[in-house]
């Protein structure tokens, strides 16, 4: 059975990233989606910069849409590599760290988590600990 990312699923993730980003003293925008790429849930802490908003909601889609982190898509998408210009496709994809696919048991994607407003670093670890939030079993 396929684990499904309802609204109560996406608020487990939004909260684990938002403690993880008080933990870090950085404040984010943290944008969790369904498989189809389609917005569940969304904050923005207090000081976190206003543009990433967009980022982190276009990471978040970026990751349930191409099944993959932003991270690892960047690589695929430089210069020379196989998806090389992919970030124009859908819509404007983000190819740098800080989305990340919620991955069921069975391997399909129930949904992203996308971060945004620190380093990149920074974006991966609270994404990261957002994704370890979504259960892989019903």
């Amino acid at each position: 059975m396929t684990v499904r990312l309802d609204l109560a699923g996406a608020r487990r993730v939004l909260d684990a990233a938002l403690d993880r980003a008080v933990e870090i003293g950085r404040p984010m925008n943290v944008a969790v989606v369904d498989g189809g790429g389609h917005l569940l849930a969304f904050a923005r802490q207090d000081g976190a910069k206003l543009g990433s908003i967009d980022i982190a909601i276009r990471k978040a889609r970026t990751a349930a849409l191409m099944a993959t982190t932003t991270e690892d898509l960047g690589t695929s998408a430089a210069p020379g590599g196989p998806l090389f210009g992919v970030q124009v496709t859908n819509g404007g994809l983000v190819i740098f760290g800080g989305g990340i696919p919620l991955t069921a048991a069975d391997g399909e994607i129930a949904g992203a988590i996308g971060v945004s407003a620190g380093t990149v670093e920074q974006d991966i670890t609270v994404a990261r600990a957002g994704a370890d939030a979504f259960p892989a079993e019903p």
